[in-house]
């Protein structure tokens, strides 16, 4: 059993399988609770960036034409990276928060932060789709005249290619214990993403989702927390652990453990 901490945008995963700390293993797996339950999570590949702006500060009501202004460059930015997803597959998202763009009204913001997330279907596919949204950080620097920076938070995460066989074996221990698997599109989870699938690329992997019957609240929702200490999360925590070591156990004994390439 290891801990991964830094699952949030960290890449705790990556950084202990970049060290070593995965080389004994046969297989990996996890399991995370979900709205549903999920046999195989779609994950993406996805990158995480930290931007900022630095700009010059003024007196916006005497002397506004001195200023540089860093907010403003955030804002075309916005507007860009609102612009490119009209031309982005259905798998792409971008998102992003604002964390700082000024202190006060009466005065030209000197440096705007934020942090920002792509997603893709593969690493492939992510490449491309970063260096697009790069150039609409850069379109706010040019139009503004702020300089800016953008720093990587962790490793980019990669795409989730689970393993065939211990899926099938996983699944039937879940279901001997009385768990379902609806049969939703995608698996019912779009565009989550985890340091796992960086895992799958080497190891064979799974990364199943615990139901836990809290339906329409899914995770990141305050409902979502309410539904984690109840007794249908509890029953998931032990089914989920059994379900995992039922799995572990036939991968033992099976001849050459049941293993697809990953």
């Amino acid at each position: 059993m290891l801990g991964t901490p830094a699952g949030e945008g960290g890449g705790g995963k990556v950084l202990m399988l970049e060290r070593g700390a995965f080389d004994e293993a046969d297989a990996a797996m996890m399991v995370h609770p979900a709205a549903v339950e999920t046999a195989a999570m779609p994950g993406s590949a996805v990158s995480m960036f930290d931007v900022s702006y630095r700009g010059t500060p003024a007196h916006a009501g005497a002397y506004p034409e001195r200023g540089v202004n860093a907010a403003d460059a955030m804002t075309v930015a916005q507007v860009a990276v609102g612009l490119l997803r009209q031309q982005t597959t259905s798998a792409d998202r971008i998102q992003g928060i604002v964390t700082e763009a000024g202190t006060a009204p009466n005065v030209i913001p000197d440096a705007s932060r934020g942090r920002w997330i792509v997603r893709s279907d593969t690493l492939e596919a992510l490449a491309p789709l970063k260096a697009r949204v790069q150039r609409c950080f850069e379109a706010g620097a040019l139009a503004t005249g702020c300089e800016l920076s953008t720093d990587p938070v962790g490793p980019d995460y990669a795409d989730m290619r689970p393993d065939r066989g211990m899926l099938a074996l996983y699944r039937a221990n879940a279901e001997a214990l009385g768990r379902t698997f609806p049969d939703l599109p995608g698996g019912g989870v779009v565009g989550a993403a985890t340091g796992m699938g960086n895992v799958s690329h080497v190891v064979p992997t799974i990364h199943p989702m615990l139901g836990l019957d809290c339906a329409p609240a899914v995770n990141h929702q305050p409902e979502f927390t309410a539904a984690c200490v109840t007794t249908a999360a509890d029953r998931a925590v032990l089914d989920g652990a059994l379900a995992m070591a039922w799995t572990a156990a036939d991968l033992a004994a099976a001849t050459g453990g049941g293993l697809s390439a990953p």
